[in-house]
């Protein structure tokens, strides 16, 4: 994951060098004209106009989407966009009849690699006149594999046609680049998630039914209330889309965990302690991200403490972030051991919720967003999350768009 930050912060870096420059000449305004000055601004913002649907990747509502945009940046007679296998994805333009011209020269290009010429005097062409003079077929390439091919067509100077065309597929190729970069992340992040969700601890789920098989016969009412709060449990966790969700949400999940658990433990044993500031609410967290932390606050903290303790959950408004505390007054532990614990947690299974998070965290969010564990032996532990009230692509699931909880009732403001 590191390494696909590194390379997404050089893209993006490389990029804002590339609109820099730009905005360094306009700036030299007794030097060009204002002519020249509102053509470098139109062409800045049909690249910007771009790059929205490119970052989906190699599709064609993406390709129907962008080829217009390139056409008019390039102000040439038309734009094709192919994919690697050489379908014709989207056609914008004139002399669309001459597609079937430059095919052989698309496959040799998405074959080698290498970019092709076409000039129209080469073809066979009945219209008069004709728009195109010449063609040069462009391969998209990213880390080495084609992607795909612009196919341009101008009817204007032929070597400005080819410079340009190499610095728009170049463009093209990046924004690929990115999308397929996104889309690693994305899947490493599910791939995170499944392994948080196959980390919930079986015996959790045989004490939870237990307990709630012993309520029946003492307290139907209880024990219904227990199931159902058991059943918007798994169902929440469980959920198979969505990678980030609300911090309301989190919470909601968070008190029904520790209803199960107190009916378990016992009220006087497991103390719990809710202050949650309304407006971080609505904040965007990674799903998963807070439940975990909690059960590793009951499992390992409290669960073998003679007598029990507390265990609280803050969230405060701190300016442009969230910050979240959950806090236990359990046995606690080293540090150095916890460290070792967290560096062979994928071996051992020992805290890997607090190390899968920390990852989806900085993955999310940057570097500056890992967890930070304060522990002592004796003392408790407390893990402690910034949230970033806003970040670029992070967004929550649309409400509906799975199976809402039966009893969620808002989380509560304090306990």
């Amino acid at each position: 994951m590191q390494g696909l930050l590194t390379e997404r912060t050089v893209l993006t870096a490389l990029a804002a060098l590339a609109v820099l420059g730009m905005f360094v000449l306009l700036c030299r305004s007794r030097r060009v004209s204002t002519s020249v000055e509102d053509a470098m601004l139109a062409a800045l913002h049909r690249v910007t106009s771009a790059a929205p649907y490119l970052r989906s990747g190699m599709t064609q509502e993406a390709a129907d989407k962008t080829a217009p945009h390139l056409r008019e940046l390039l102000a040439c007679v038309a734009v094709g966009v192919v994919d690697a296998e050489g379908s014709l994805l989207s056609w914008d333009g004139e002399a669309r009849q001459h597609y079937a011209d430059v095919r052989t020269k698309v496959e040799q290009a998405l074959r080698t690699g290498k970019r092709e010429y076409v000039d129209h005097s080469d073809l066979l062409c009945d219209e008069r006149p004709c728009l195109m003079r010449h063609g040069v077929v462009v391969p998209l390439e990213v880390a080495d594999e084609i992607h795909g091919a612009l196919v341009i067509l101008g009817g204007g100077d032929r070597r400005r046609l080819l410079r340009a065309a190499g610095e728009v597929a170049h463009h093209v190729s990046t924004q690929l680049e990115l999308a397929q970069l996104q889309e690693s992340k994305e899947k490493l992040a599910r791939a995170e998630v499944r392994a948080l969700r196959a980390q919930i601890s079986p015996h959790f789920i045989y004490n939870a039914l237990n307990t709630i098989s012993s309520q029946i016969r003492n307290d139907p009412e209880q024990a219904r209330d227990l199931l159902m709060e058991f059943a918007d449990f798994t169902r929440y966790s469980f959920r198979s889309t969505g990678l980030y969700t609300t911090l309301a949400d989190e919470l909601r999940n968070v008190d029904r965990y520790l209803t199960l658990e107190r009916a378990r433990f016992g009220p006087d044993r497991l103390k719990v302690q809710l202050k949650i500031a309304p407006e971080v609410l609505p904040v965007v967290v990674p799903f998963l991200a807070l439940q975990p932390l909690v059960e590793n606050a009951v499992r390992h903290g409290l669960a073998t403490k003679p007598g029990g303790g507390t265990v609280s959950v803050v969230a405060e408004d701190h300016g442009s972030e969230a910050l979240i505390s959950v806090d236990d007054d359990g046995i606690g532990m080293d540090p150095e051991r916890l460290d070792a614990e967290l560096a062979n947690a994928h071996l051992t299974g020992a805290h890997v919720g607090l190390g899968n998070i920390n990852n989806r965290m900085r993955a999310t969010f940057g570097e500056d967003y890992g967890l930070v564990v304060e522990t002592e032996e004796g003392a408790g532990m407390k893990v402690i999350m910034r949230v970033p009230k806003f970040a670029p692509g992070v967004l929550p699931l649309p409400a509906g768009s799975y199976d809402e909880p039966t009893t969620g009732a808002p989380a509560p403001s304090s306990r």
